[in-house]
């Protein structure tokens, strides 16, 4: 038997609320949704979720507060809403640790399709058989557990996002080899603008602050994209 998904809903705007819960709940997530992020907070502190869609603008804490105060604790999967088509509003909200966002006005469908590619690439990454080469990858001093989804540093697991865990171990297995950030939209975002190559940039300085001490670096390509190798 699938178990349910749930999802958390913040946004002080009713009709959006509603649309989000009529669309998501006829996909057979369970939602539950807050006026403000305050109150989703202080649900997520008694009930963690699968999934968070926040908006930026709101009264009390704000989507950024929010989102700030859930990755203390948490790598649930993210979406930012914005009611404006900003890059620094993009850049802020994945810089922060948020895994996808969408500017608004938006459809219920178009919210939907990024939410199931989300919970697709953690349910696959989760259930598939890899070769054992893919396996046994290991740079510097980390190892990858594709089974546990894990990337492990001195005998413990790195704490990483969805997303972050994607990308590191997209490098991992390539290690040595340049990336393209293109490549990396695709193959882990699933899409690709001018605007949205930033979500690279915005993950891999996450991760290098993660990776300190690790034996590994993630070095730029300068006008491509990225390598890991290790390091002194």
């Amino acid at each position: 038997m699938v178990e349910t998904k749930i999802i958390y809903i913040a946004d002080d705007d009713d009709n959006i609320r509603q649309i989000i819960r009529t669309f998501l709940s006829s996909d057979g997530y369970e939602i539950e949704d807050f006026p403000t992020g305050d109150l989703l907070l202080e649900r997520f502190s008694q009930r963690p979720c699968d999934l968070v869609i926040l908006d930026v603008m709101m009264p009390g804490s704000d989507g950024f507060t929010v989102c700030t105060q859930l990755r203390k604790s948490s790598t649930v999967p993210i979406i930012m809403l914005t009611a404006r088509d900003s890059e620094n509003d993009f850049a802020m909200g994945l810089g922060l640790g948020s895994d996808d966002y969408i500017t608004k006005p938006f459809s219920g469908m178009a919210l939907l399709m990024r939410v199931r590619a989300i919970f697709r690439r953690i349910d696959y990454e989760s259930r598939k058989h890899t070769a054992p080469a893919a396996q046994a990858a290991a740079v510097g001093r980390l190892s990858l557990d594709e089974d546990g989804r894990h990337i492990i540093k001195d005998g413990k697991p790195l704490a990483l996002t969805p997303t972050e865990y994607e990308v590191l171990r997209y490098l991992m297995l390539r290690a040595g080899q340049a990336v393209s950030r293109e490549e990396l939209l695709t193959e882990i975002w699933g899409f690709e603008t001018a605007v949205e190559t930033r979500a690279t940039d915005d993950t891999v300085r996450r991760l290098r602050q993660k990776l300190e001490g690790s034996g590994v670096a993630i070095a730029a390509v300068w006008g491509y994209g990225f390598r890991l190798e290790e390091s002194e």
